[in-house]
């Protein structure tokens, strides 16, 4: 065994046989060895954990909107890296959407990582973007190193990202096919939105049945059946219709290639509990019914959502329309990088999950998805990012402790379970007063 660089000795590492005592031994970025508590590992550094702490792997947040450049004021990367440091998650997959240019071909790519280029706290990846009329840049933009492809099947919000038609969808997914990469998309039926009642107003009652289950889950049924057909890899972004569980176990069953996300806000919040105006809980699609909330946790527990990440997507608090409070006119999206982990730990805690069930969700099954072989596990040959976690300390959320560049969250106020001590990457504490060491990553890279 090399000389190690650092040894983290914590009464509870979370690894793949549980929650058990180790000294985690570093050498070179990689962690090294795996040891019993009291092995007496000697390295540079020594860091022994606090009997409350627990050492997690660090976090991979595949769905990350960072808006940089065209609306760096929304969210930036240093901003929203810094977020994400403090929230213990030390990887992020930025979307190809809101920045200006979008990340739809190889030139828009290298301005984006241009940008970034020594902002970054944390690592950094990138989904390119399918768009009408750019089949023939995918190939360039996989070359170049993207994730993977995300489209939506409705108005995305920005008119620099149109959504794509069956017949152009078709086209992007066989491309998508022949490259054996993945389609990430975001599944709510555009016929169906256009002919349920408008946004429009206060009541949130009124905002939910703009965006009926049923655009879900026609979207999601065509994406199986596309997906049946061409045999790619189709991921499901942002499920938030408990409806649509039944077919996905359906369509796995059957050996379709599909794979599904949730969001914290649809597992924690839930809509008898948003007022008339509280457009800070506005997104797309919509946080749904209690009842709703309840199967989508079951099938979390029973494996047909895969994995838990943020949708992070922000604007400036003047896009929220806090002032007349209409859902019709305000932003959709939920700022909730730096709190997803405490905010679903408070929820899955309350309803019997482990802390090792947390983590499959937020930082393993993420990786596994991403191809980041190396991240979201605690094992000899995986990157040394952790996270120090306090599972039974107790906060209230102040957007004014936030690093989100706006301080507009539906989190504000909320009594969470769970706090981040401190975030490692490579093996280093991550300070996020200093110079940010995140690095760019490219699909296979860790």
């Amino acid at each position: 065994m090399p000389e190690l660089d650092l040894v983290i000795r914590a009464r509870r590492v979370l690894t793949a046989d549980g929650g058990r005592a180790h000294s985690v031994g570093v050498h070179d970025a990689r962690i090294v060895t795996l040891a019993p508590y009291d092995a007496g590992l000697s390295a540079a550094r020594v860091v022994t954990l606090d009997d409350d702490e627990v050492l997690l792997p660090g976090l991979v947040d595949s769905h990350v909107h960072v808006n940089e450049p065209g609306r760096t004021e929304w969210e930036g990367f240093a901003s929203a890296t810094r977020a994400a440091a403090a929230g213990g998650v030390t990887t992020i997959i930025d979307m190809p959407l809101n920045s200006i240019p979008p990340t739809t071909d190889v030139a828009a790519l290298e301005v984006k990582r241009k940008t970034a280029t020594g902002q970054t706290f944390v690592d950094v990846g990138f989904w390119g973007g399918a768009v009408p009329g750019n089949v023939a840049d995918l190939r360039g933009l996989h070359e170049a190193g993207v994730f993977g492809f995300k489209c939506f099947l409705l108005p995305s919000g920005v008119d620099e990202f149109p959504h794509l038609e069956p017949a152009d969808l078709e086209l992007a997914v066989r491309e998508a096919r022949s490259l054996e990469a993945l389609m990430i998309v975001h599944a709510e039926e555009s016929h169906a939105i256009d002919n349920a009642p408008p946004a429009h107003g206060r009541s949130y009652q009124d905002f939910l049945a703009s965006r009926p289950r049923g655009a879900e889950n026609l979207a999601i049924a065509q994406l199986i059946e596309l997906a049946r057909w061409t045999g790619c890899r189709v991921h499901v972004l942002h499920l938030s219709s408990s409806d649509a569980l039944p077919m996905i176990r359906s369509a796995r069953r059957d050996g379709v290639r599909l794979t599904v996300e949730t969001c914290p806000h649809y597992l924690t919040l839930v809509a008898e509990e948003i007022a008339d105006g509280a457009t800070q809980f506005k997104c797309c699609p919509p946080i749904r019914e209690s009842a709703n909330r309840d199967l989508l946790w079951e099938g979390l527990a029973d494996g047909t959502i895969d994995c838990v990440v943020s949708d992070h997507s922000p604007c400036t608090p003047d896009l929220k329309q806090f002032d007349i409070g209409d859902f019709g006119q305000a932003w959709g999206g939920i700022s909730s990088l730096q709190v997803g982990l405490p905010a679903v730990w408070t929820e899955a805690r309350r309803r019997g999950h482990a802390l090792t069930d947390v983590v499959r969700w937020m930082a393993e099954a993420p990786a596994r998805q991403t191809g980041l072989v190396h991240k979201g596990r605690i094992d000899v040959g995986c990157a040394a990012d952790f996270c120090v976690f306090a599972p039974d300390e107790s906060f209230v959320v102040d957007v004014g402790r936030l690093h989100h560049k706006n301080a507009v969250t539906p989190y504000s106020g909320h009594h969470l379970t769970g706090v981040v001590r401190s975030t490692w990457l490579r093996g280093e504490p991550i300070d996020i007063t200093d110079e940010p060491r995140g690095r760019l990553l490219s699909r296979g890279e860790a």
